[in-house]
């Protein structure tokens, strides 16, 4: 994969949004949604309320992705590390993200939004659950204003050991394998590398997302808590990475 900065955004023409650049918008951007429990605890809520208003947040996101003209965006919303949560906790966000599927995936459509999952599909995903990415998968596949990738089950080290054991079932020689050849084999080799990662509730930590894909995207992290994350929030995370220099290794042209 090549970063995302190589290709084209959006409609450049339509994007006017104060103090962002329409020339330079990211192709890619993907965030850690970060702070549900948090909120709701401070609230005095229970935990799966929290996980209940970060629904608004994720699709407010959406539109702001919509609104500057970004092609693909990926979401983490549930990691290979949280089935180690409460087993009420993790019931309610296996029912939770299927009744979000059922409910939202018309209007994603509508909206030319293209949805597609990566992680593990494993024994612990509940088989309906599985069926409703598949039917959303479906329904959009031939959507292009926006990619919408939601990681689910998903783990950067697990998804770089899954293309290793992919790489070693084929019989592919040592000789052989190099970046392009594991690349090839992540869960969705078609999604550009982000060139924009932007994490919320004030952690400073990408916490095993994309941890191939992102080897040069510009981090931003934000205090905001995600269910009051807003498509603004978005806006400053873009103007703050066009006010950065991406080098990828190399010299700025001032140096």
């Amino acid at each position: 994969m090549v970063p995302a900065a190589s290709q084209v955004g959006g409609n450049v023409e339509e994007v006017d949004i104060p103090g962002i650049d329409p020339s330079r918008i990211p192709v890619h951007i993907a965030a850690v949604m970060d702070g549900n429990g948090r909120w709701a605890t401070s609230r005095g809520l229970k935990r799966t309320d929290g996980h209940s208003a970060g629904e608004e947040a994720l699709f407010d996101t959406v539109e702001g992705a919509l609104d500057l003209g970004v092609k693909w965006l990926t979401v983490y919303a549930f990691s290979t590390e949280n089935w180690r949560r409460p087993p009420d906790e993790v019931r309610f966000l296996m029912g939770f993200n299927e009744s979000l599927l059922v409910r939202r995936r018309d209007e994603l459509n509508e909206m030319g939004v293209r949805m597609r999952f990566i992680g593990r599909r494993d024994w612990r995903v509940p088989k309906r659950l599985l069926r409703r990415m598949d039917e959303s998968v479906e329904l959009t596949k031939k959507n292009r204003t926006l990619t919408f990738t939601i990681a689910f089950n998903y783990g950067g080290r697990a998804e770089i050991v899954d293309a290793v054991k992919m790489l070693v079932a084929e019989g592919v020689p040592a000789d052989k394998i190099d970046e392009k050849a594991i690349a090839k084999r992540l869960y969705d080799p078609e999604m550009p590398d982000p060139d924009l990662v932007v994490r919320t509730s004030g952690e400073f930590r990408t916490s095993n997302f994309l941890m191939w894909e992102a080897a040069y995207s510009e981090l931003v992290f934000t205090d905001t808590l995600w269910p009051d994350f807003r498509r603004e929030n978005l806006f400053e995370a873009v103007r703050e990475y066009q006010a950065r220099d991406r080098r990828f290794g190399g010299l700025s042209p001032e140096a």
